[in-house]
């Protein structure tokens, strides 16, 4: 786990990628806002089903404290449309098909499934200041609590 290189304190440079809602995500858009991206692996499968309920339940708590909610997987836009409207989730998810996201933030590893070595997201969220910089990274996330953990990074922030 921890031989990938910290990406803390750098300034993510500004990127878009295709979003629910029938709008890119650009990063520049948010500016001045504090931003959580969670990375996960699947949509409709239990762990990010989950997760996602859990960033769902404390929206209000985040957006009081000035930050937007964005999740992320290479799940296409219509597999993103069909989870967000199943989970009934207040804010929006990135499709990334083609890695380019993913790549930027370092998120792919080799995982085993089934005995099978595979590519694949590693469950990861990182909060961005209102500058644009990276000041908090977790990788390999567990999700129980992992939710109240990073809302309390982000009550902190200025």
């Amino acid at each position: 786990m921890g031989e990938r290189p910290s990406i803390l304190n750098m300034t993510v440079p500004d990127f878009s990628a295709p979003m629910t809602g029938n709008t890119p995500f650009r990063l520049s858009d948010y500016l001045g806002k504090k931003v959580v991206l969670y990375f996960y692996p699947k949509d409709n499968t239990p762990g990010c089903t989950t997760e996602s309920l859990q960033f769902r339940e404390h929206h209000a708590k985040f957006r009081a404290a000035g930050s937007e909610i964005f999740g992320i997987s290479r799940d296409s836009l219509r597999s993103h449309e069909g989870f967000k409207a199943k989970l009934e989730l207040p804010f929006e998810l990135i499709s990334d098909t083609d890695e380019t996201v993913c790549n930027l933030f370092d998120v792919i590893v080799m995982k085993s499934m089934y005995g099978k070595k595979v590519r694949g997201i590693e469950r990861s969220t990182f909060v961005i200041d209102a500058a644009g910089k990276i000041v908090k990274e977790w990788r390999g996330v567990k999700v129980p609590g992992h939710v109240d953990e990073v809302l309390e990074i982000i009550e902190g922030l200025a």
